[in-house]
């Protein structure tokens, strides 16, 4: 198993993916990541995107993905956009279009970021 660090962009960990009206099936978070682990990640032949100049990746998995705080003790409820986070993950086969995917294993939160419930940022 691999691990990688990065700021939550997008969570569906709770329950799966919806896209375009379609449930895909897939428990997804979406990292932006820091320049070494987003070479780190090419490095292993993993598709990094781009998002206004910052490198994205998104982990997927098919069963619920275990999440746990900083003290190893279970995470409850929605994990906040920007909080910072290490997954497990393992890399799939090699693929010649889509280059190698990405399994979400686990998920530890580090530290949550600022976002309240109600999607806006405390402080305002």
């Amino acid at each position: 198993m691999s691990l990688a660090e990065g700021t939550v962009a997008f969570q569906n960990l709770q329950q799966t993916e919806v896209y375009q009206g379609q449930d895909t099936g897939r428990y997804t978070l979406t990292l932006s990541l820091e320049e070494d682990m987003a070479s780190k990640l090419s490095d292993e032949g993993v598709k990094v995107k781009d998002y206004e100049g910052i490198a994205q990746r998104k982990f997927a998995s098919k069963f619920p993905v275990r999440i746990v705080n900083a003290n190893d003790e279970p995470f409850m409820g929605a994990i906040p956009k920007g909080s910072k986070v290490r997954v497990q993950y393992k890399l799939g086969d090699s693929h010649p279009v889509h280059a190698t995917p990405t399994y979400l294993n686990a998920v530890r939160v580090l530290e949550l970021g600022e976002e309240s419930g109600d999607g806006i940022e405390e402080g305002f």
